[in-house]
């Protein structure tokens, strides 16, 4: 009796076990299916006498089938770029005061350069000078 249960077992493993494979088949087949659908289907181009509506209706069913086809959004790229603050200087000494940007200017004004490439400034309210570098041009004005 033994031997009629393990039996009984045996089949009702074995049967299980060909119903779940016979799911994963199943399962297997109805994937390829649903890539197979998705994939685009390049028809092979249909030669038509001057039949204008005709290729009306191509065109429709190729619109179609481009608004049904999904799109992915593009992707928005944020920049990380940081702008420098505006920034100004101002050097007050013994009751006066310069401003950067007019230091700069008398200084392009006294070397005679209007779009400099390179511009050093040198303050020394102790001797009330500025001495400046314009473009590899040496100078200096007094402080007014």
């Amino acid at each position: 009796m033994a031997k009629k249960a393990t039996a009984a077992k045996a089949a009702e493993v074995k049967a299980t076990a060909a119903i779940a494979a016979e799911a994963e088949v199943k399962e297997e087949a109805k994937a390829v299916e649903a890539v197979v659908e998705a994939a685009p289907v390049k028809e092979a181009p249909k030669k038509t006498a001057t039949k204008k509506p005709a290729a009306k209706k191509a065109d429709a069913k190729k619109s179609a089938e481009k608004k049904t086809a999904e799109k992915k959004p593009a992707e928005k790229k944020t920049s990380t770029r940081k702008t420098a603050p505006k920034t100004n200087l101002f050097i007050q000494y013994q009751g006066a005061e310069l401003s950067y940007a007019d230091l700069i200017e008398r200084a392009k004004a006294d070397a005679g350069v209007d779009a400099p490439k390179t511009i050093n400034l040198y303050v020394k309210p102790e001797d009330n000078m500025v001495y400046y570098v314009v473009d590899e041009k040496v100078g200096g004005f007094v402080i007014a």
